[in-house]
């Protein structure tokens, strides 16, 4: 290290030359020399290298998360619109058959839909972190729902179209939960131990807002006017149709920005896994579960449980829509009111109660949704004849406990996997969880055959929720971490 010149350092930091008088200071905002290196940018704010270093991983990763958190905004039309206030609205209406026969076909159809996830589900998420492609198989499966997304516009009101208008909600239901395992597994790129609950919160809380703002585009756009833009008219449907088209096109414009922040994952040597056969990896998955029955049997617990209530949280969303247009006599219109408000209510309590999730742990945050739940949704069975008011009533008190209890439930398992395995685990996830999603689509259509009203589905909902929140109730808040494959 060169010693001090005979100059000396003034006030400024500019030093003398040896021989030659020391210059006086100068102002503060003489400009630096160009900054050549990282040490020469820490010197000029008095900070060392790895504290510059740090602030620069800070600001990479809050941009990270929120690419990753637009994507959520997105996939919004996917939820709010296509599978909740507009399109199962819409193909359960009149116009397709008798309200009951077509709400329990809707039924059966994300039944079987749920079936093939569950087989499908663990299995790619486990080749997606083998094979180091998890975000180009977030791509792939985001545009295909976009594809399918835009498919629905053929669906025209008459009978003949329900089963192509079931098909494609079943397959875009397939390959949306086969994205999510890929985005979720991505959490543990974009947060860190301390704040994956805030961050999964953002995440599920920017869902519910870009359903918020899409919702007010269709509805205003094409919903609500006799000639909405583009000269669309309800006549043949097609205000619904074309807002397929704009939802599609929403989802394929902010899923963009995770697929160019957020770097491909690649598992470091000593936590990789083999890439194994297509059925091969079956046996992996076996393995994986006895791994956890041997060393973590209270997240297979989890899963188990979660794959109930999850499911039941799923119903809820699923069925609002159709049963607040059968049951309780919204229009079409009255409907997507009821979303934006919805979407409102449930992204800022998920926002929200994120942050309490990282306080006070995700268990406790589950339970509290799951019973408020319960509580909500018998009160939407046992006052249905009180009409728009009940439903407006119960029905946000609904949202207001579906978001957070979603969010904690992600941030609950991404807290214990190990590097290299959060595509695999998140898969069992989906499989155990809205993979099993026959259960709620099932009781839903069970209830409506056995009652003969549209409004007994709710209680087939609310029957899964309360046995998730039974199942939930011994799992241990605190347990050993999964630990990397051999």
């Amino acid at each position: 290290m060169s010693t001090t010149p005979p100059g000396g350092t003034d006030d400024s930091g500019i030093n003398g030359t040896e021989g030659e008088p020391r210059l006086g200071a100068r102002p503060r905002n003489f400009p630096p020399p160009p900054l050549v290196s990282p040490d020469a940018a820490a010197a000029t704010v008095d900070l060392d290298t790895s504290t510059v270093a740090a602030v620069k991983a800070q600001s990479a990763r809050k941009g990270r998360i929120f690419a990753w958190s637009l994507w959520d905004w997105g996939s919004a039309s996917f939820n709010a619109v296509v599978t909740t206030f507009v399109f199962t609205v819409y193909l359960t209406s009149s116009s397709f058959g008798e309200e009951a026969a077509v709400s329990a076909s809707l039924g059966w159809a994300l039944a079987a839909a749920g079936l093939l996830i569950a087989v499908l589900a663990p299995v790619v998420g486990q080749r997606s972190d083998a094979g180091g492609r998890r975000k180009f198989w977030l791509g792939f499966n985001t545009y295909v729902v976009v594809a399918v997304t835009a498919l629905l516009f053929f669906v025209a009101p008459d009978p003949n179209f329900l089963w192509l208008g079931l098909v494609l909600l079943a397959v875009g239901n397939i390959v949306f939960e086969f994205a999510g395992v890929n985005y979720n597994a991505m959490l543990a790129q974009v947060s860190t131990p301390t704040s994956i609950g805030k961050v999964s919160g953002l995440g599920w809380g920017m869902g519910y807002i870009g359903g918020i703002v899409l919702l007010l585009i269709v509805y205003f756009g094409f919903i609500s006017p006799e000639v909405g833009l583009f000269g669309v008219t309800s006549e043949n449907g097609m205000d619904v149709r074309v807002a397929m088209l704009i939802s599609a096109a929403w989802f394929g414009i902010f899923a963009l920005p995770v697929l160019f922040a957020v770097p491909e994952y690649h598992a470091p040597k000593a936590v990789a896994q083999p890439h194994v056969g297509f059925f091969a990896s079956y046996g992996l998955l076996a393995k994986s579960i006895a791994e956890l029955w041997r060393d973590s049997r209270q997240t297979l617990y989890f899963l188990l449980a979660s794959a109930v209530f999850r499911d039941g949280l799923a119903g809820v969303f699923t069925f609002g829509g159709v049963l607040a247009a059968g049951t309780f006599g919204f229009s079409p219109s009255q409907v997507i009111i009821f979303a934006i408000a919805a979407n409102v209510v449930a992204g800022v309590a998920t926002i929200t109660v994120g942050l309490l999730d990282d306080k006070v742990g995700p268990k406790p945050v589950i339970v509290a949704s799951l019973i408020g739940l319960v509580v909500a949704g018998s009160a939407v069975f046992l006052f249905h004849e009180g009409g728009t008011t009940v439903f407006w009533v119960f029905g946000l008190m609904l949202c207001l406990f579906v978001g957070p209890a979603q969010s904690a439930s992600r941030s609950f398992l991404a807290r214990i996997i190990p590097e290299g395995r959060e595509g695999e685990v998140f898969g069992l996830y989906a499989t155990t969880g809205r993979a099993v999603s026959f259960l709620a689509p099932t009781a839903f259509a069970v209830f409506v055959t056995l009652g003969g009203e549209q409004f007994w589905g709710i209680l087939g909902i609310v029957l899964v929720l309360l046995i998730g929140l039974g199942l939930l109730l011994p799992v241990h808040a605190k347990q050993g971490k999964l630990t990397h494959r051999s």
